[in-house]
């Protein structure tokens, strides 16, 4: 459980300090198109981190079941996030690393989709 949460706090961590570097320093680099991007790539992360933090906390789900989720959300985030990092910040074209943008979103979908498992499978056998 302590390895998710610090991998889980260093994620928030660096998701806030990429939204300082976004607000402050590509404002006058990317296009508005850009740093919208940028700015959805720290929004996701940080959303997915908060979420991390509530499933490690949380009681409810065997240490098997966190991981699980977990390893999910840890491969999502640097997927999804962190592949838009790569296209705004390098010479690194959404053509090369197309695919990796969506299976992030995948592995987060994924990671939601057993979240509604277990808890309809728990709601279900009170």
């Amino acid at each position: 459980m302590f390895k998710n949460l610090v991998i889980t706090c260093f994620l928030g961590f660096s998701a806030i300090i990429l939204g300082a570097f976004g607000a402050h320093a590509l404002e006058e680099i990317l296009t508005p198109e850009s740093l919208r991007s940028f700015e959805t790539a720290v929004r996701y992360q940080m959303y997915h981190v908060i979420l991390l933090l509530i499933i490690n906390l949380y009681d409810g789900f065997t240490e098997k079941e966190k991981n699980t989720i977990s390893y999910l959300l840890f491969s999502g985030i640097i997927l999804f996030s962190g592949s838009i990092y790569c296209i705004q910040l390098t010479s690194i074209t959404a053509n090369l690393i197309w695919f990796t943008t969506p299976l992030g979103g995948l592995f987060l979908c994924i990671a939601w989709g057993i979240m509604i498992i277990k808890f309809i499978k728990k709601l279900i056998n009170r």
